[in-house]
């Protein structure tokens, strides 16, 4: 029934015994808890028809049986794909050229062009609308860009709005905005799914939710995957809802995990530069911890130029005669008040 199904996706649930086999252990959370032990091992075996003395076995029948399955079915799979492709290739060329940069994790040319600039500005944005402005440029720029939020795209700023970007949809799968739902791990699972794929793909919700999203975004780092997860309301300042949406653990938590790359910029032109340095992240997972209240733009004639984000971490102002009594390192809207003391 399942192949003959088309336009949606088969979910098949099979009930098994988890053990089986195992004569004194079949069915119970020892079996999945602890190793069998050399006697019940034997006995498993026994009851396989297996030889119960010999280790690492793997039956003839087995093998065979991967064989067949994964070496030459994938094989055959592999070359019909192959061929499809180059199918593909002869009758859109410029289209093949985007798939095989997509594959190797490419950017196309000019992948940052109208990247937006900020004038120096006291009252400034906030984060998250500089945000907004630099994913629609990416998005428009790179055709395999695409993402969306858990349910909070008005809040966080993620929608694409570009003529074309669409949401993704049964009928629209061309779409480039995906609605996640309030299901902060799946999102992040998805991403990572897509990212497997050679997408370029964002998830995102307030920061605060980010625990929900940790172990889709630990595997993510564990698996090398350039995926983006940009997290809004990132500190104090989140409006009117109170303790239990303010983080203060999430950004060093986060921080802690090897492999992530974790960016809090602090101001319009630092979120362009953020962008800019995870976008040419190939083996790597990116969070982006944002602002909801306008933060002050720097004036960057006065101050070291934002492209020092590349780095993570730079001086943007020395001390007077370039000898400091006391060194301030701030990020995010922490930055502003930094600097309104220099």
């Amino acid at each position: 029934m399942f192949r003959a199904t088309k336009g949606r996706p088969t979910l098949i649930i099979l009930d098994s015994h988890i053990g089986y086999g195992s004569p004194h252990k079949i069915d119970t959370a020892a079996a999945h808890g602890e190793p069998l032990g050399e006697e019940e091992v034997k006995l498993t075996k026994r009851a396989y028809g297996w030889p119960e003395d010999a280790k690492f076995l793997v039956p003839e029948a087995v093998r065979e049986h991967f064989d067949a399955g994964i070496g030459r079915r994938g094989a055959e799979a592999r070359g019909r794909w192959e061929k499809l492709f180059a199918s593909y290739r002869a009758q859109f060329p410029m289209l093949a050229t985007e798939i095989d940069q997509m594959l190797r994790r490419e950017l196309p040319t000019g992948w940052d062009r109208n990247l937006p600039g900020f004038p120096a500005d006291a009252k400034g944005i906030a984060g998250r609308d500089a945000s907004g402005e630099a994913l629609n440029v990416l998005a428009q720029n790179i055709p395999w860009f695409l993402g969306g939020s858990a349910d909070l795209g008005p809040s966080n700023k993620t929608t694409l709005k570009f003529d074309g970007a669409g949401d993704f949809e049964a009928g629209t799968p061309s779409g480039r905005n995906l609605h996640f739902g309030i299901r902060e791990h799946a999102m992040a699972a998805v991403v990572n799914g897509l990212s497997l794929s050679k997408l370029r793909a964002f998830g995102a919700t307030f920061f605060i939710f980010s625990d929900y999203a940790r172990p889709a975004i630990r595997l993510s780092a564990l698996m090398e995957l350039p995926t983006i997860l940009v997290f809004t309301h990132d500190a104090m300042g989140v409006g009117e809802d109170g303790p239990t949406h303010q983080p203060v653990e999430q950004l060093i938590s986060l921080r802690a995990i090897p492999g992530l790359v974790v960016l809090r910029p602090g101001d319009a032109n630092e979120v362009v530069e953020a962008y800019r340095a995870i976008l040419q992240l190939r083996h790597q997972p990116a969070v982006i911890a944002l602002s909801r209240q306008p933060l002050p733009t720097f004036d960057r004639s006065k101050y070291a130029s934002a492209a020092g984000v590349a780095h993570g971490a730079y001086v943007m102002a020395d001390a007077p005669g370039g000898s400091p009594e006391v060194i301030l390192i701030a990020s995010g809207s922490e930055v502003s008040l930094v600097v309104r003391h220099w």
